[in-house]
């Protein structure tokens, strides 16, 4: 009995099995607040991109298409171009006073850049510019 007790207290070899279990979830920490970052960003760029589209074709010599072409170049080359690939844009009175808006709908990067389909849709509006 007392050689039992004295196997049980001791804490030889205690430190690599602590390591291996405080390391995993370290990375696995670490792994969760990098994907929450790259969700962050994909959000941020397809944003940015619907503002800049909107915008675009608000100006007075522009199409609603050159817009969306806009849009679908900006999230093309910042994430991918399967980012890109519903982006709706149409004119809109709002009050009488025109506008453009442009909304994107697109994956929600939940594993790396893999994730729910159509699940982040953003939207962005600009005036429309007239020469009056």
């Amino acid at each position: 009995m007392r050689a039992l007790r004295r196997a049980l207290g001791d804490d030889a070899g205690s430190s690599p099995v602590e390591f291996v279990l405080v390391g995993g979830l370290l990375t696995l920490l670490t792994f969760a607040v990098l994907q929450l970052a790259l969700g962050v960003y994909v959000r941020n760029v397809v944003h940015d991109a619907a503002v800049e589209g909107a915008f675009h074709a608000a100006l007075a010599d522009t199409t609603l298409s050159d817009g969306a072409a806009r849009t679908r170049d900006i999230v093309s080359r910042a994430v991918s171009a399967e980012y890109a690939s519903d982006i709706e844009v149409v004119e809109i009175d709002e009050g009488g006073l025109e506008s453009v808006r442009v909304t994107v709908r697109t994956t929600l990067p939940l594993l790396g850049l893999w994730g729910s389909s159509r699940a982040l849709e953003v939207s962005a509006r600009a005036p429309v510019e007239s020469l009056e």
